[in-house]
């Protein structure tokens, strides 16, 4: 199996962000759309399969496979293709210190991406998760999957909209991006399918099975425990949570990845505005 150096990986890096940040507008809006919806299937299917495992039963159990199963929404991302705002935190961001984007492509890239990914993850929320029944409700049958599913998510829910501070939800965020653009960069040093998933699922179950904080998953967790009736928990919550998590993805993405290996690979490398305008002469 061929891998990458972490230099060439830096350029793959510069690459695939450039060419993301390139892209017509309608096109990343459909993008973010699917990778919003595909995350949102990771989170659901981690609620399914954890669901009615009693942690006095199972102890930790419970959020190693909530984190092994959540895998499948990055996977779906990095090899289907589409676009996520958390990976695209240190793809973009990295392709602007190398001179290939301005600040202004970057927030316009952002911009689309926030847009499209909230609207997957709802679409999810709403549709495949409650509107099936996959996620029970208030009043569900004790002992039904659809009890154990609302249950599951309500814990969740609760945990990040309600419970967690804001200075938590951030310190979380940092965390969970910092391991989520890991995931990517090491997906990106593999050639093969099975390498690259291989790649993501060590790092993505980690953070989730710390209780880390992923601005797109909570735009699915937050809104279908919402849809499904949760009782404390509201929009104000919500958005709340969203705002400090996509905070603190920010600064794990481009702190801890984008600007460390910049520095690392790239930063004594001539820019790319510099190597355009010495070709031109």
């Amino acid at each position: 199996m061929a891998t990458k150096e972490p230099p060439e990986i830096a350029r793959t890096a510069v690459e695939i962000g450039t060419n993301k940040a390139d892209l017509r507008w309608d096109k990343v809006l459909v993008g973010s759309f699917l990778a919003g919806a595909y995350i949102a299937f990771g989170g659901l299917v981690a609620i399914t399969v954890s669901a009615g495992l009693d942690p006095k039963v199972w102890g930790g159990l419970p959020t190693l496979f909530t984190g092994a199963t959540f895998t499948l929404g990055l996977v779906l991302v990095l090899i289907a293709g589409s676009h996520l705002l958390t990976g695209n935190m240190l793809l973009v961001p990295i392709s602007a210190m190398r001179g290939r984007l301005s600040l202004g492509d970057v927030l316009r890239n952002f911009s689309l991406v926030l847009i499209g990914n909230v609207l997957g993850a709802l679409f999810v929320a709403y549709f495949l998760a409650v509107q099936t029944g996959v996620i029970g409700h208030v009043g569900s049958d004790a002992g039904t999957s659809g009890a154990m599913t609302y249950e599951r998510l309500a814990s969740i829910a609760l945990s990040k909209g309600v419970h967690e501070n804001d200075w938590q939800i951030f310190l979380r965020a940092v965390g969970c991006n910092w391991l989520v653009c890991l995931a990517v960069w090491i997906a990106m040093a593999a050639d093969s399918v099975s390498g690259k998933i291989l790649g993501i699922f060590f790092p993505i179950m980690a953070f989730v099975a710390m209780g880390f904080d992923h601005v797109v998953a909570n735009m699915f967790f937050l809104p279908a425990a919402i849809f499904a009736g949760v009782p404390g928990i509201g929009w104000d919550d919500t958005l709340r949570n969203w705002l400090f998590a996509f905070l603190g993805n920010l600064v794990g993405a481009v702190v801890f990845v984008a600007s460390s290996y910049w520095y690392m690979y790239l930063k004594d490398e001539p820019s790319e505005h510099l190597l355009r305008r010495d070709a031109r002469g």
